[in-house]
Formats: C-alpha cells, structure tokens, sequence
C-alpha cells in the first residue's frame, strides 16, 4: 500500500491495518530501522528545523512515484524526466525548490545495500544541481 492508497475510512480489522502498516514499512525501508535512521540522520542535515514527519512525506511521496514512473517506463533516465515534470501535479507535498533534492534522495535510496550508506550531503547537493540543470535545459 502507497501514500496514494491511503483510505481513511476503511473499515478493515486492527490485524489487517497493522499487515499493511507493517508491509508499507518494508517496502519504505527494506533494510529496516538502520536505513530509516540514516536516511532521517541525512534529511536532517539537508533541511535543518524541519520536523522529520515534514522531510519523510515528500521523501516517501517522491519514492512511491519514481518507483511507479520507473516500472512504466523501464529507462531510469526516462524516470527522471518525468518526475521532474511531475511536481506540478504534486505541489502541495513537493516544493519546487525541494523537488530535485527529493529525487536526488530516492535515487540514493534506489542503489543503497544493506551497509545503508546513503551519499554525503555534498553528493547530494551537487546531484540536486545537475536534476536542477537537466530540468531547465
């Protein structure tokens, strides 16, 4: 289940609520609570004084899409142009100007192993740049 299938009110038992929280989690940090302390530790740094529910929302909002575009597409580079092109139909959740770091972010997370070592803010900063660069080109 995705953010985009979220309903809340659904009628369904704790036991099947709890399944797809439970699913929901493994599909947003398969290497578990040490992938989603990194990645908390790393969104920290990149967007100092924002809450960490405020920094995961986009975050998990931009995976789940980047994912959907990538299985219809099957070109990571097809992916990326056309979540570069879709922040406008997702504004409220993806600032324009947080867009790129977001996607910077998901295809960091798209190649991290188990090790769960995410780039340097520095790498993700030059790699926001250049999906910046590509997206006014």
């Amino acid at each position: 289940m995705g953010l985009g299938e979220i309903n809340w009110f659904s009628f369904k038992s704790k036991a099947t609520q709890q399944k797809e929280q439970e699913d929901y989690a493994r599909w947003a940090f398969p290497y578990g609570q040490k992938q989603r302390d990194n990645l908390e530790a790393l969104l920290r740094e990149i967007f100092p004084g924002e809450t960490v529910p405020s920094m995961l929302i986009p975050f998990l909002t931009c995976k789940e899409l980047y994912q959907g575009v990538l299985q219809k597409t099957g070109s990571v580079d097809s992916a990326i142009d056309a979540m570069i092109n879709i922040q406008k139909k997702y504004k409220q959740i993806l600032k324009k100007r947080s867009m790129t770091t977001y996607l910077a972010l998901v295809l960091a997370d798209a190649v991290i192993d188990e090790r769960c070592e995410y780039p340097t803010l520095e790498e993700i900063k030059n790699w926001a740049a250049e999906l910046d660069t590509r997206r006014n080109s």
